[in-house]
């Protein structure tokens, strides 16, 4: 209301002191001078820049005032990428004096992309988990979007150190991605995060696995070649040390392997070829090569278990289905291990599922009637192949001898 004294009218708001309507007014100024200024920012950036900086900076000026979200996004993203940004604090700038005015706009993956940017300007591993986190309750309700956020986050944990909620992450991150259709943008990101966590704690099989994913969302040539060999070895190490793994076809088709080939890690393809086709001799003939590997050379009693199981493996596949019984003698041959060593090393790989069938401790006999599936190479493929021509070939003999002899049948 108003009130008169002479000629001086003072406005009031109901109920309010003079004191606390100034003590408004201030805030209210203080507020007003806090606030960004988005345009102010880009305008100055064009001042500073020249050529095609400066014309991108006046672009996103037009669409920002158009409200042109979708297209400023796409100028965002290809800008972010300029080798000016990269160093110093420019992308943290551009995000606090502009995009954050705007973010809620903009599509919850392409956000988090640009905050990734953002992030790698920072020293302070808190500042850039604070602000990835402020990001994930933003993007929350888009998925892929708070996949690669929470991503981030569980690199960042890797490097201070913080395994046990790295974790955590990894694991509620990995139920979540699988529930979504077909391979996307994040798939290979999460694999390259969960594949270094399981190296730095050592779980050889679990790193095979993530590594193998990831080398399946990602393009050979989008990796230096140092990069392609640091790798190939890694995971050649894993898939020798891993518990349970068996089935090195995988890896050993992989074009990244041959970044070894001709290198003083060539041994390593031929240790692995060597464990996939089971061939005891030649992973011993190798051992000036192995042996000289800390890691190889400190579990060599388990590599030779492994790839025992592993040339039993391939004497049953290499066998006819209507010839696979084998006698303890040849087993122990092939395998290079003692006779009477045999029937454990059988029923070690019966209780791990390699193979079925039944031992004859009487005759000193093993017949399988089945080997767990594995991807072949192709010497492997080649061997099939000759199985499956003898095969028709049977096939054929017995349709010849049915059609011969079948009036005689049929009376």
């Amino acid at each position: 209301g108003a009130t008169g004294g002479g000629s001086r009218l003072e406005w009031r708001l109901p109920g309010r002191s003079v004191s606390a309507q100034l003590q408004a007014a201030v805030c209210l100024s203080v507020k007003s001078c806090s606030m960004k200024d988005p345009i102010g920012f880009l305008r100055r950036q064009q001042e500073a820049d020249t050529g095609d900086a400066a014309e991108r900076w006046q672009r996103m000026e037009t669409f920002y005032n158009r409200r042109l979200w979708h297209q400023l996004t796409v100028e965002l993203l290809e800008f972010t990428l300029i080798p000016c940004f990269p160093s110093g604090d420019n992308l943290l700038q551009l995000y606090e004096n502009f995009i954050s005015d705007f973010e809620h706009r903009i599509n919850p993956l392409s956000l988090v992309e640009i905050i990734l940017r953002v992030v790698r300007q920072m020293n302070d591993a808190q500042m850039a988990l604070s602000l990835l986190e402020k990001t994930w309750e933003k993007v929350k309700d888009n998925d892929e979007a708070l996949i690669l956020c929470r991503t981030a986050i569980a690199a960042i944990k890797i490097k201070i150190g913080d395994l046990q909620e790295t974790k955590k992450i990894i694991e509620e991150v990995d139920e979540m991605l699988e529930k979504l259709p077909g391979v996307t943008s994040v798939h290979g990101r999460f694999y390259d995060t969960s594949s270094s966590y399981y190296q730095l704690v050592g779980d050889h099989a679990a790193y095979y696995r993530e590594a193998l994913r990831y080398l399946g969302c990602t393009e050979l040539s989008d990796l230096s070649m140092g990069s392609q060999q640091q790798r190939a070895f890694t995971l050649g190490l894993a898939a020798l040390l891993g518990d349970g793994i068996y089935n090195f076809g995988e890896l050993l088709m992989h074009p990244i392997l041959e970044s070894l080939r001709n290198t003083e890690n060539q041994w390593l393809i031929d240790t692995l070829y060597a464990f996939n086709s089971g061939n005891v001799e030649t992973f011993f003939s190798l051992k000036t090569y192995w042996g000289s590997q800390s890691d190889l050379a400190n579990n060599e009693q388990r590599l030779k278990e492994k790839l025992q199981l592993l040339c039993l493996m391939e004497m049953v596949f290499t066998r006819p289905a209507n010839h696979r019984q084998m006698t303890f003698r040849e087993i122990s041959h092939q395998a290079k291990v003692p006779v009477d060593e045999v029937e454990m090393l059988v029923m070690k790989a019966l209780s791990a599922g390699l193979v079925k069938g039944s031992i004859d401790e009487v005759d000193h006999k093993v017949h399988m009637t089945w080997v767990q599936p594995r991807v072949m190479d192709l010497q492997q493929v080649s061997f099939m192949k000759q199985r499956l021509e003898a095969w028709c070939a049977d096939v054929k003999n017995i349709s010849i001898l049915v059609e011969d002899h079948a009036h005689e049948v049929l009376g």
